[in-house]
């Protein structure tokens, strides 16, 4: 399989877009927790929406189903009862008399129940029936050419004449009013309920629906796309609400309880809330939520004009672009994982708010996705970031390990120097040189293995004096060291630190000159330092690099460590001295002629100050 290429926050951002388009070209692997964040977002902003109070719900709740059973007995009751109730409405003059009750069956047993039903409902124009077209069975049902128009059935620009449809009619008598509109629940992909169909298209004919076929005959401006998203009320049994016992009742009687003009001008919808009639949908209110609310929340919608609108199709991906670009970005300048992390919280928090906002204009936008995708890539992206920063720390400290005391090293790792001390860069430095005296001699006294072990053992001892001092361990030159001061940690006491170093060096010698007995007698060195402004950092080539320090001042202390030979052990310029105050004592050596340089130089060997000395 071929590599990818680029470098790894490539790969990752390359992973997260193919990612993208997968998701929002069909895969929808986050498209159940998008509706249910969704679905939250809906809840909140149903509840500051207001019912209308002309959409009466009479309700066969479970009080009717109790209370009517001793008077007309168990549901489904003889059709003589709805004919009794349509009678009894009409005369308060209601806008409209919607049932969500298919009447699809003859009653055998009371025939003149359907038959009152059906003269009942030619005499009044204000009452509707539902229908509901199956799935399946298209060859043998209704042929539209036919009988479309008697059902309220359109044809569209592309209809079939030879149309068939299955469709569940309610009584013959009932269909011939024409006043009938389809009940079928639209559901989204994860089975919830969020929009009703405005039609039903069957090979070009155009099946209106419940809502749609009501909204029409009362004026009401019926869009053009072929369902509504619905822009709900508020939970389930939020619409003002009769009991339908409470109303049938009321009617029997000479003088009502109730009063005689309150379905006047109302939209009253007859269905069930009751859990026994199996009538609940899952909605994004609610999974057991009545079906005749779910038509009240259309109707309301068409009435006022404002169900919600679905933002535009690239409104999500484009969101999801912005957001991974920003985090590419933002890791690639190598900005903190955890500032990122904050702004990303804080562009959550804005997203949710502009979601919720959006919602308020009616706008459905689905930003949760966008926020996922963001999220997964910045935890990608700061792992990737962790294990890298990990590595070059790693690496920061097997390079200055070399270099520096391994404290030194782990406190500029761990306040994330080390990066910045790997570039080149010009800084006043403290440059120290340490040259073997009568090392030939001793050569000749020994073999070359025991020569190799005694450096070792004598380099070893130096260095720790170097570290101790919080100097820099450059390179080994044969029997010569070169250290320094002031890199890659800023020393602003570098020459101090250094002729403490210088000094601490002599007595180490003294004491690895006892350590060889008589063979040490000439082994002596001389130690030359100088500060001044040199070039420090990685330099050599691409398959072996070192961190050292290259200019005149460091040449300068190598110049000065030759002169000590038969002047003093250590000698230092006048720059180093003039750092160092008064923190030794110094003796005057004079000026010295030395190669590269016009002027002579004028050297200082250091002493411990004799209130020091005598305390040591």
């Amino acid at each position: 399989m071929p590599r990818v290429p680029g470098d790894p926050l490539t790969r990752l951002a390359l992973a997260a877009l193919l990612l993208l388009a997968a998701e929002f070209g069909g895969a929808g692997l986050l498209s159940t927790l998008e509706y249910r964040y969704g679905d939250l977002l809906l809840r909140l902003h149903a509840q500051q929406q207001q019912a209308d109070p002309d959409i009466v719900i009479v309700d066969i709740d479970e009080r009717s189903l109790d209370q009517m059973a001793p008077l007309v007995g168990r549901y489904p009751w003889p059709r003589a009862v709805f004919a009794e109730l349509i009678e009894g409405m009409a005369r308060q003059q209601p806008a409209a008399i919607v049932f969500d009750i298919l009447f699809s069956d003859a009653d055998l047993a009371s025939p003149e129940g359907d038959a009152w039903l059906g003269d009942v409902a030619r005499q009044q124009g204000k009452v509707y029936f539902p229908l509901l077209r199956l799935a399946g069975g298209d060859a043998q049902g209704v042929p539209l050419a036919q009988y479309g128009a008697l059902l309220g059935i359109q044809p569209g620009p592309q209809a079939r004449d030879d149309a068939r449809v299955a469709l569940l009619l309610p009584l013959p008598a009932l269909a011939e009013t024409g006043r009938l509109g389809a009940i079928n629940y639209t559901e989204d992909a994860d089975g919830v309920g969020r929009r009703y169909h405005l039609y039903l298209d069957a090979q070009g004919w155009r099946i209106p629906s419940l809502p749609a076929r009501v909204g029409r005959d009362l004026g009401f401006t019926i869009p053009p796309q072929p369902d509504l998203l619905l822009n709900w009320r508020g939970p389930a049994l939020s619409y003002p609400r009769l009991s339908l016992f409470d109303l049938y009742d009321d009617l029997a009687r000479s003088v009502p309880r109730r009063p005689r003009d309150e379905l006047r001008n109302k939209i009253v919808l007859i269905g069930s809330t009751a859990a026994g009639m199996h009538d609940l949908r899952s909605t994004a209110m609610g999974s057991l939520f009545p079906a005749v609310e779910i038509i009240a929340t259309a109707l309301d919608n068409l009435k006022h004009g404002d169900a919600l609108r679905a933002a535009p199709p690239l409104a999500a991906p484009l969101a999801a672009l912005l957001l991974l670009a920003a985090l590419f970005l933002a890791f690639r300048r190598r900005i903190n994982p955890l500032r990122i992390g904050l702004g990303l919280l804080l562009a959550t928090a804005l997203f949710a708010a502009a979601q919720y906002g959006a919602l308020q204009l009616r706008w459905v936008m689905p930003l949760f996705t966008p926020l996922v995708f963001a999220w997964l890539y910045y935890v990608a992206s700061a792992l990737h970031a962790w294990l890298r920063e990990r590595h070059e720390r790693e690496r920061s400290v097997q390079i200055f390990s070399r270099f520096l005391d391994p404290r030194v090293v782990q406190n500029l790792v761990a306040h994330g120097e080390a990066a910045l001390a790997l570039k080149s860069q010009s800084r006043q430095l403290t440059v120290l040189f340490s040259d073997i005296r009568g090392f030939t001699t001793l050569s000749e006294q020994h073999t070359a293995e025991e020569i190799v072990e005694l450096l070792n053992d004598y380099f070893s001892r130096q260095v720790q004096v170097i570290f101790k001092h919080h100097g820099t361990m450059d390179k080994f030159i044969g029997d010569a060291i070169m250290a320094f001061w002031g890199a890659p940690v800023d020393d602003p006491h570098q020459a101090v630190n250094a002729v403490h170093a210088a000094l601490e060096m002599c007595d180490t010698l003294e004491a690895f000159r006892r350590h060889l007995g008589p063979s040490g007698e000439h082994f002596d060195v001389g130690i030359g330092i100088h500060t001044g402004p040199a070039v420090v950092g990685f330099i050599g080539s691409a398959n072996r690099l070192d961190y050292t320090a290259i200019g005149d001042t460091v040449n300068l202390a190598s110049r000065i460590e030759g002169q000590t030979k038969g002047v003093a052990r250590v000698l230092v310029s006048a720059d180093t001295r003039a750092l160092c105050g008064d923190a030794f004592d110094f003796v005057d050596h004079g000026s010295y002629k030395v190669k590269g340089r016009t002027q002579e130089v004028r050297l200082y060997e250091p002493c411990r100050r004799k209130a020091d000395a005598s305390d040591k």
